[in-house]
């Protein structure tokens, strides 16, 4: 195929969050997959090369954003994005920006009626006397920066003296701290594809090693950490209602092309909605390439899916 003819993409990576490896990592394994028949692709660091994405704006086709965390997840480089005419996959500035604060996106879930685990908003004074928490929750808590990706700064308190330090832990990462209440089951992930018509994909359950508490960083993207089921196991009418659930969480966040929602199934049958990712990882390996290939795509061929979802978008128009 001539060169005239192929997509040329603007590969998004590295950047200036905590996720910054994850990200790069993520790239490379992108790149590799994308047909060079029909893409050309060049990387840019938003870290370093803010000013080279603009000056080469008027010969990019397309982006494709593999950043996590802040100034990349939640909205900032989408609105940058926008304002250089450049089209890319996911969602935009509104629902990147609220699917990454974890306050305002529970705030979003609760007004639509979704399940979700009480919380509480920390303060700095919680460190030194975290009792007031105890008046509406009860141990043990979740302690989570509210715009932190790959459960950076998390921690579960069973004490008080837990609870202290992991807010302690949690303001290192943010200004923001939820304390949300811990809730007990299985960890179930439902991806979502599609702009205006949306697919719910074949759910994944993630099930860390007996010496990790929940599924935090290490038990993430640790080799041999975790053990993921797709699809997960789970009767067909769990399976839908969770289904029903990812959508609905995806709509009530006014989000586009793709995303990834957590949540908790208890022994009871009950879910509960934990977040929403809008950059899910983007490995062959990762959870959502896992679902999509369950469903019928090859990473290769979810990643051109993504592209085509981010050319048809009418969002800038």
């Amino acid at each position: 195929m001539v060169e005239e003819n192929r997509i040329r993409v603007a590969l998004l990576a590295g950047g200036r969050s905590g996720e910054r490896d994850v990200s790069l990592k993520g790239a490379a394994q992108v790149e590799k997959a994308l047909d060079p028949q029909k893409f050309i692709v060049t990387r840019y660091d938003p870290a370093t090369d803010l000013a080279l994405l603009a000056h080469d704006s008027p010969s990019i086709d397309v982006a494709f954003i593999l950043l996590h965390g802040l100034y990349g997840e939640d909205g900032t480089v989408q609105g940058y994005l926008d304002l250089l005419g450049i089209p890319y996959q996911g969602s935009g500035v509104l629902g990147s920006a609220m699917a990454m604060d974890k306050n305002l996106a529970k705030i979003m879930y609760k007004f639509y009626g979704l399940p979700v685990a009480e919380w509480e908003m920390a303060r700095p004074e919680d460190v030194q006397l975290p009792n007031r928490l105890l008046e509406r929750l009860h141990l043990p808590l979740v302690i989570k920066p509210v715009r932190a990706g790959s459960s950076l700064g998390m921690s579960i308190a069973s004490t008080l003296e837990e609870l202290a330090t992991g807010i302690k832990l949690a303001y290192e990462h943010d200004s923001q701290v939820m304390v949300e209440q811990f809730i007990q089951g299985r960890e179930i992930t439902g991806g979502v594809l599609g702009n205006e018509e949306l697919t719910a994909l074949p759910l994944v359950e993630v099930i860390p090693n007996k010496e990790f508490l929940f599924f935090d960083y290490t038990a993430k993207y640790q080799p041999g950490a975790s053990k993921e089921l797709c699809p997960a196991p789970i009767s067909e009418e769990l399976t839908e209602k969770a289904q029903q659930l990812a959508l609905a969480s995806h709509r009530a966040l006014q989000l586009r092309g793709y995303s990834r929602t957590d949540m908790i199934l208890t022994d009871n049958g009950d879910f509960y909605i934990l977040e929403t990712n809008t950059i899910p990882g983007m490995t062959p390996t990762s959870l959502l390439p896992q679902a999509a290939a369950a469903f019928g795509l090859n990473f290769s061929a979810l990643l051109e899916r993504l592209i085509t979802l981010a050319l048809q978008d009418k969002r800038g128009a």
